[in-house]
């Protein structure tokens, strides 16, 4: 019989114990400060492993003795962590590296290649900012610049818009347009397309952005504004110079209904890790899967003439907030690039991305809704007075 170490013993649970209460004071501290925290978790299960191991030493879980156990049962904290310590950190499935976008909306090189997974397949991720790091942030707002520019995100958030919409009664207000309309979504239940080719892109409208338009555009007219949609494919056969080609149809829009005032250019996004991982951006919202919206700005950085950029960014700011108060997790922080993405054609213009090629048609049209309904609060402030 195994003679009992008592020493030993009584340090590692003595060790535990003050583990424990250790973790219940920061517990309680993070709780006081929670206000001001926002969606920041202060106490995450990587740090809850780590303090395990610091306190037993590599041994895993399964050789803890009854009093050790008992002491970490103490704590839900700790005890749901003990399954960590026999998978070891190398074991850790890679996350996504944040909230930010991938780099594929450019418009300079043809897609990168993103086959149609099986829902099996996908890694799901809720993408909300954990830190501030990398972003710039003001008004409670989060930005991911990837530009040189320098942006006060506080006052594009309090700045006026200097746009006013005519009455849906003279004529359309909102221009929805797909730049790259052939992206599609995952196929999922009854929502299987045949694709243009070996990417997540289809020409069948009911399953591509133009479906995606659709669902937006029915908010928007249920909610009292009047919205022309733009059907034209211009990423197919060939998607570089998608943008090129479109902006010519956004201008003839323009001058042929000078009351479009909101010009939406309606994507999805692609999220692929390092080692070839598919994401998709969702959030559950009433119960129900949605995939996550991303607002992109674009800028004169890149060299194109676009000198009234912050006012396109003062109207993302203001979609985003009411976006964060109504549905929390629904948006993933907005982004700045380089290009113009056709944005200095009107100021009221914006690219939405819609979930990513990992979402199923029916996340981002459950997204889309959602979306369509805080972004119509906003349009529907800015009308004229009659």
């Amino acid at each position: 019989m195994k003679k009992i170490q008592w020493g030993r013993l009584f340090r590692r649970t003595a060790a535990l114990f003050l583990a424990t209460v250790g973790l219940w004071l920061l517990l309680v501290g993070a709780a006081a400060g929670a206000a001001s925290a926002g969606t920041k978790p202060l106490v995450d299960d990587a740090f809850s492993a780590a303090v395990l191991r610091t306190e037993l030493g590599p041994e895993d879980g399964a050789s803890l003795s009854f009093w050790q156990r008992l002491v970490l049962e103490e704590s839900p904290l700790l005890s749901a962590n003990l399954s960590s310590l026999s998978a070891g950190p190398s074991q850790t499935s890679e996350p996504l590296p944040d909230a930010q976008p991938a780099p594929d909306h450019d418009d300079i090189t043809e897609e990168p290649s993103q086959s149609a997974q099986s829902p099996g397949n996908i890694v799901e991720r809720t993408l909300i900012p954990t830190t501030t790091q990398g972003y710039v942030t003001g008004a409670g707002l989060y930005l991911y610049n990837r530009t040189d520019l320098t942006v006060d995100l506080a006052a594009a958030a309090a700045r006026e818009i200097s746009f006013r919409l005519s009455p849906a009664a003279e004529g359309p207000q909102i221009l929805i347009i797909h730049s790259h309309a052939t992206e599609a979504y995952t196929p999922d239940g009854q929502d299987v397309y045949t694709p243009t080719d070996s990417n997540a892109r289809t020409l069948n409208e009911q399953y591509n952005m133009l479906r995606v338009g659709d669902e937006l555009e029915r908010v928007f007219t249920e909610m009292g504004l009047s919205v022309l949609h733009d059907r034209g494919i211009y990423d197919y056969p060939q998607y570089n110079g998608s943008y090129t080609r479109s902006g010519p149809a956004v201008e003839e829009y323009l001058a042929q209904y000078p009351t479009i005032k909101l010009v939406l250019d309606v994507h999805r996004d692609a999220l692929i890790g390092s080692d070839g991982t598919v994401y998709k951006a969702v959030t559950t919202i009433d119960g129900i899967k949605t995939a996550q919206v991303m607002l992109v700005v674009g800028s004169d950085a890149g060299g194109g003439d676009h000198p009234d950029w912050q006012e396109n960014l003062a109207l993302a700011a203001k979609l985003q907030k009411r976006l964060d108060t109504l549905y929390p997790t629904l948006a993933r922080p907005m982004t700045l690039r380089q290009s113009t993405y056709n944005q200095n054609l009107s100021p009221g213009s914006l690219l939405v991305e819609v979930g990513s090629h990992g979402n199923t048609l029916q996340e981002a049209l459950a997204g889309a809704r959602l979306f369509a309904r805080a972004a119509g609060s906003v349009f529907l402030s800015l009308e004229a007075e009659p």
